[in-house]
Order: structure tokens, then C-alpha cells, then sequence
């Protein structure tokens, strides 16, 4: 949530100093290549591959061989995605026309968006080493610190959009120096922390860490894991391009309605997903089927609790919410409408969205990521069908709902090979679980959208303050009536409190 919050500062920041122009479109571009890959080896295809691995290696070998499958590991990371950092900084331009070809049309901004990807670059190798800490800490059940590290990149950016931005001849860089710091301080703290539990990695020679069966075994869990990421990434790509050819501020305006979406998925989805799959893993290698089965129960149960509501309020609120933290400044009247649009879009499929990081994890937790790759192939051509029907009519907002179709149809394959195989079977008491969930979603559909349309958020003219007081009360009032009638219906914290065996 920390992490979050600091993130709404600064996209609030960066809205009205920036504003959405061309420059911040080459900055979402030129991030979005780091980020891209950054997701593939890092969050994505190597946390897959490596944190049940890990699991493996500490019950058979002890502390003593995980040590020294970390030191392998990271030094097969380090040498790779080095000699990967110096080719995207010298094929930056054409990195650049692959993910966002509308750019060429404006050379200012295509050459601004090649020259912040050179910069930015060099953040997946700090990254990976970042993902590659997280995955040992969390082994050792310390998900605090990879949790909150997020938010040094978010402090990074906050200081040198105040205070670097104003110095320099072209402001916007000021966000690709903001994103090498970030990247560095993040890895400096887990760092610290895995010196502290004495699994600080060696950077060694790369035929060394090759030469490791388990780092091999690592390679080939990670390499169609890899496949089955880089199909959701593949889908942002295109729609990076896509939006590249739209009216000028499409690709800020969808990135400032993704950065309100990352709000509960990663409080929720990300955090979720963190924790089940290291238990997840254990419980499929000590062949507890009971627990497994509970364990994801637990966490669709939450999620479902958390993602629906929040998804009615970001959909119903959708203006409120982007008028009160980015209209200002540069931010125009426009701008919000506009951005408002593609978050309702996103909003369609949050659940799917959060799910899928729930129901992964049970997939790989066995080590099968042949279903996810195939399942995600099938999400790739809904979204893009979806794109064909939908952006020539809303535009930029059509490519918004796009995703969130994709989503649910995602989350529902995985959720369908599940319980196909028997491997997840809902336990009992989900019928009057979702009864009781229902009516506490239409009563707070009802308030949500009688508070929109009596509220004239853009045309507001009270101060910023106000304005933000009154969606505030809003969203208090809101939270009261859903979680008050849960509470009424029988509903109790303790209920969904689940400690890891």
C-alpha cells in the first residue's frame, strides 16, 4: 500500500508538471522497453522458474547448497543481462519503431524517446538482481522488504521531478535519471538484507554458473515460462503501438489509467501471489493436496472480497478519481475525460487481472508451464480481436477494455484446467459466500453511481482540497456500507486469515 501510495504522488506530480504531450509519450515508450523485459526476466519467467527450484535445492542441500545456487544463479543473470543492456542501448532506435512506429512521425519525439531508452536501460539488470533477492527472501518468509522497495523508485522520482526537472534543458529526462537511481537504491536495500541473512550472492565467471545442473535446471524451467510471459507482454507491445497512431497523449493517458489499475493489483494481486508461491510450492513437494487446494481457495475467496469493489469503484469513479489526483497544471479538462475513459476500460477486468496472479502460481508451483503458455496464447488473440472491434470505435479506450477481456478469459481458462484436473476443488460455503457478496456489491454499485452523477468533478470549481475532501467522504461512506453489510452478514476477519504450513 506504501508502495502504491507514493506511486499516485508521483503520477500526481508528474500530471501536472509534465502534463500529456509527445514528451511524455516518448517517456512511456522508452520506459516501457526496460519495464517489458524487466517483467519477462525478472517478475515474470524467472521468479516462475526459481523460487520452487529454490525450495527444492534448501530441503535437499540446506542453507549451504541454496547459497550457492543464489551466487550461480546471479551470476548467470548478471553477465547475461549486462551484454542484453549494452545491445538495447545500441539498438535503441529500432527498439523504439518496434514498440511504438507512430512516434516516427514526430522526430523530436521519436529522438527523445530513443535517447531515455539508453539511459533506462541499463534498470533490468538491477532489477533481475532485485527479482533474484525477492525470491530468496521470500523463501525465508521476509516479504516486507522486497514489498516496500517499490517505493524508492517512486521516492526517485519525486525528488527529481521537484528538483532536478527545473535544471535541466529538457525537463523530461529528468524521469529516465529518476528511473537508473530508483533502480539502484532498490537493489543496494535487498542487498543489505541478504547480507544480513548471509545469502549475499558472488558474482563468479559465467562458465561456472553454467556449469551448475541446477542453474541449468533453472534455464529450463524459465525458458517456456519465458514463452508464456512474453505472450501477455507481446499484447502490450501491440497495444503500445497501436496507441502510438492515436491522437497525440493516447499513450500517457492509457499509462496514467494503468498506473490507478496497478493500485489493487499489486496491493492485492502481486501480494497475493507473492506469498502463495513459495506455500503453494512446498505444499506440492511434501504432497499435501488438502493444503494446496485450501491455499488457493483462500486466495480467490480474497479476491473476489477485494477486486470487485474495487473494480465497481474505479469504473463508477473513474472521473472523481483521475480529476482529483492529475487534472491541473498541464493535466487538462480533456485529459481527464480522456484518461477516465481507458480506466473504466481497465476496470471491465480487474478480476481477471487479479486472479490470474492467483491461479498461476498453481500451475507453477508444479512446475507446469506448458497450460499458462497455452491459455495465454488464447488471451493474446481475444485481446487483439477485441482490438479490431473496439479501437476503431472509442479509440484509446478500446484498447483499455481490450486487455481487460483478455484478462477474463484468462483468469477463466486457468481457473477451468484446475478444477478440470481436480487439482483445485472450491471448498464448501461458496454459494452463500458469493449470495451474501452480491447484495454488498449492488448496495455499493447504487451509492457509487449516485455520488458520480451528483458530483461535477472536472467542472468543479472549488480548490483542490475540496475536491478531494468530497471524494474522500465518498469513498469512506462507501467502504462503511460494504464492509458494515458483510459484517451484518456474518463476515469476520478472522475468517480469512490463513497461515502457511
Amino acid at each position: 500500500m506504501l508502495s502504491r501510495i507514493t506511486g499516485l504522488v508521483r503520477d500526481l506530480l508528474i500530471s501536472r508538471i509534465f502534463g500529456a504531450s509527445a514528451e511524455t509519450d516518448a517517456f512511456n515508450v522508452a520506459f516501457r522497453l526496460p519495464n517489458l523485459l524487466r517483467r519477462l526476466f525478472a517478475e515474470g519467467a524467472f521468479q516462475q522458474a526459481f523460487v520452487p527450484l529454490l525450495a527444492d535445492v534448501r530441503r535437499r542441500d540446506g542453507d549451504a547448497g541454496m547459497r550457492t545456487l543464489v551466487s550461480h544463479v546471479a551470476s548467470a543473470l548478471f553477465w547475461t543481462l549486462f551484454a542484453i543492456s549494452v545491445l538495447g542501448v545500441a539498438l535503441a532506435p529500432a527498439l523504439v519503431w518496434m514498440i511504438a512506429s507512430g512516434l516516427a512521425t514526430n522526430p523530436a519525439a521519436f529522438d527523445l524517446a530513443t535517447l531515455m531508452t539508453r539511459w533506462m536501460f541499463p534498470y533490468i539488470l538491477f532489477m533481475s538482481l532485485v527479482a533474484l533477492a525477492a525470491g530468496v527472501l521470500n523463501t525465508f518468509q521476509r516479504f516486507a522488504i522486497p514489498a516496500v522497495t517499490p517505493v524508492l523508485l517512486n521516492l526517485s522520482f519525486i525528488v527529481c521531478s521537484i528538483a532536478l526537472a527545473p535544471r535541466l534543458a529538457q525537463p523530461i529526462m529528468a524521469l529516465a535519471f529518476a528511473v537508473v537511481a530508483g533502480g539502484m537504491l532498490q537493489l543496494g536495500v535487498q542487498a543489505l538484507a541478504l547480507h544480513r541473512l548471509g545469502m549475499l550472492p558472488r558474482i563468479g565467471s559465467v562458465r561456472a554458473a553454467f556449469a551448475d545442473a541446477d542453474v541449468r535446471r533453472v534455464l529450463a524451467l524459465m525458458l517456456p515460462a519465458l514463452f508464456a510471459v512474453s505472450v501477455a507482454q507481446l499484447s502490450i507491445i501491440i497495444n503500445t503501438n497501436i496507441a502510438s497512431h492515436l491522437a497525440t497523449g493516447s499513450v500517457t493517458w492509457l499509462a496514467f489509467a494503468d498506473r490507478l489499475m496497478e493500485f489493487p493489483t499489486a496491493l492485492l494481486g502481486v501480494a497475493l501471489g507473492t506469498v502463495l508461491l513459495p506455500a503453494l510450492s512446498k505444499a506440492g513437494a511434501e504432497g499435501r493436496a488438502d493444503d494446496y487446494g485450501r491455499l488457493l481457495d483462500w486466495g480467490l475467496r480474497l479476491t473476489c472480497l477485494i477486486a470487485l469493489p474495487a473494480a465497481l469503484g474505479l469504473g463508477i469513479l473513474a472521473e472523481g478519481l483521475v480529476a482529483v489526483l492529475f487534472q491541473g497544471g498541464k493535466f487538462s479538462a480533456n485529459d481527464v475525460s480522456q484518461t477516465a475513459l481507458a480506466l473504466i476500460g481497465y476496470a471491465v477486468g480487474l478480476l481477471g487481472l487479479i486472479a490470474v496472479k492467483i491461479l498461476a502460481p498453481g500451475f507453477y508451483a508444479q512446475r507446469d508451464v506448458k497450460t499458462p503458455v497455452k491459455i495465454a496464447v488464447v488471451s493474446l488473440l481475444t485481446t487483439q480481436a477485441a482490438n479490431i472491434v473496439l479501437v476503431p470505435l472509442i479509440a484509446h479506450a478500446g484498447l483499455a477494455l481490450s486487455v481487460g477481456i483478455g484478462a477474463l478469459v484468462n483468469a477463466g481458462l486457468l481457473f477451468a484446467s484446475l478444477h478440470r484436473r481436480k487439482v483445485y476443488q472450491p471448498q464448501p460455503g461458496w454459494l452463500t459466500f458469493s449470495m451474501k457478496l452480491a447484495i454488498a456489491l449492488s448496495a455499493l454499485a447504487v451509492l457509487l453511481w449516485f455520488a458520480a452523477h451528483r458530483i461535477d468533478w472536472i467542472g468543479m470549481h472549488a480548490g483542490w482540497l475540496t475536491r478531494a475532501t468530497r471524494l474522500g467522504g465518498v469513498i469512506a461512506v462507501a467502504m462503511a456500507l460494504y464492509f458494515g453489510l458483510l459484517w451484518l452478514f456474518g463476515f469476520r476477519l478472522q475468517d480469512f486469515s490463513q497461515r502457511a504450513k
